[in-house]
């Protein structure tokens, strides 16, 4: 028996042209064309929204690349040492980009360069407070803290970072700078062994270790770790003036001159290596030269109690004597209570011939400093001025030996300034080079 083929379903079975091409259900086409129509007449969304995304992306790219290019420019200034050019850039950004850890790191470390650490504390502790899982840039404040010395702070700061990351630097520079606040010396060479240990690599670990070593009269440990330390990064300026400052203390003048320079090449806004190199200058002879550079170093940092002293001090050596008194009394306004000061006013009174002055002078010295803390100061400059004081001079003999006596015994005065540099938190600039 045979049965009819069925039937296929009209409704769901698409006709077919001649040319093999499907054509597609009636009642699909015109849902497709009503619903085209609908879009076009809401308002041809569809056709301009594309174009609207692709503006507003660019828009939010080139954004993105102003704020970059203004990031990179206050990076860039303070790599170059343009202290207040990168803080101002820097904070222009806006809010929401300025209160990072990052962009306030290059602040602090920027105020850091410029001695003003009481700013550079306040930036750090922010940082601290926004982001205090933060281990980059620590190093900075601890030793931000040092100066100040504020050794509880620095404490907390150490047990924090090393509690949170036992492989960084940055952690062991920090206790490393703890310790050396508490003149355990050599419990910090070893924090700072540590931090080399943990990345060979790090340049500042090896400027701090260095710079303990010269605490300890570890000379040619110190000159080692400097020179690691530029080996690992050449423009390292603070491991050239470490370089420089020991040949400085082994009065070798030329290699201590040529170091200090290398360093201001690196950082030409360095008021402080320019003090030193001024030092130097005065100690090879260059007694016009000298007050040139320091003069260049107080444009530079007018509150620089150093090169105010240093300055005064080649004054006092070229016998102009009101203007080195000058200089000693503005001075003594930056740091009302150090005695080296009024010592160096006294000698400034007893040459102008004015003894009662001197007395009153000296007296205020030794009432600031009872206890001998800068006994061997005064002693080195004693050695110098004391039989000045005892055996009187004719006026012909004071005229034949000024130059070379007055010279030599400055030349004391500033190496022994120099140490009170290193020992001192008050007059130390050290670290202000790191």
């Amino acid at each position: 028996m045979k049965f009819p083929p069925k039937i296929p379903n009209r409704k769901t079975k698409s006709k077919t042209n001649k040319g093999g091409i499907t054509q597609p259900n009636i009642n699909d086409s015109l849902e497709i064309t009503k619903l085209d129509s609908s879009i076009i007449s809401e308002g041809k969304i569809s056709t301009i929204t594309p174009q609207i995304q692709a503006f507003n992306l660019q828009k939010a790219a080139a954004g993105l690349m102003s704020l970059l290019r203004e990031m990179g420019k206050g990076y860039l200034a303070l790599c170059s040492y343009n202290c207040k050019e990168a803080i101002n850039i820097l904070s222009h950004l806006p809010s929401h980009h300025y209160n990072t850890g990052w962009v306030l790191c290059q602040i602090g470390r920027a105020y850091f360069e410029l001695s003003e650490y009481m700013q550079a504390e306040r930036i750090f502790s922010e940082v601290r407070r926004i982001e205090n899982y933060r281990v980059e840039g620590m190093e900075i404040y601890s030793t931000t803290l040092w100066h100040l010395q504020k050794d509880v702070a620095l404490s907390v700061l150490s047990k924090d970072l090393t509690d949170m990351d036992k492989n960084s630097p940055e952690a062991w520079c920090a206790a490393g700078n703890c310790f050396s606040l508490q003149r355990e010396h050599d419990i910090a060479i070893k924090f700072f062994q540590r931090a080399i240990q943990v990345d060979p690599n790090y340049a500042y670990a090896y400027t701090l270790l260095g710079h303990e070593f010269v605490l300890t009269e570890e000379l040619d440990k110190a000159l080692a770790c400097f020179r690691n330390a530029i080996r690992v990064n050449p423009r390292h300026y603070n491991a050239w003036y470490g370089l420089g400052m020991i040949y400085y203390k082994q009065e070798k003048f030329s290699l201590a001159e040529m170091h200090f320079q290398k360093a201001l090449d690196i950082n030409p806004q360095s008021s402080v290596l320019l003090c030193h190199i001024g030092v130097v200058q005065h100690a090879l002879k260059k007694s016009e030269k000298a007050l040139d550079t320091l003069n260049r170093a107080i444009v530079i940092d007018p509150k620089n109690p150093l090169c105010k002293f240093h300055r005064a001090s080649v004054l006092f050596a070229n016998e102009k004597y009101k203007l080195a008194l000058q200089e000693l009394e503005e001075l003594k306004q930056i740091v009302p209570k150090e005695s080296l000061v009024y010592f160096l006013i006294g000698k400034v009174y007893k040459k102008l011939g004015q003894t009662h002055l001197a007395l009153m002078n000296f007296s205020w010295a030794m009432d600031l400093d009872p206890k001998g803390a800068n006994n061997q100061i005064k002693e080195a400059i004693d050695k110098r001025y004391l039989p000045d004081d005892e055996e009187p001079i004719t006026q012909e003999e004071q005229i034949m030996g000024t130059d070379e006596s007055q010279e030599s015994s400055m030349t004391d005065a500033d190496d022994t300034q120099l140490h009170a540099a290193e020992t001192s938190a008050r007059w130390n600039n050290k670290r202000h080079c790191l």
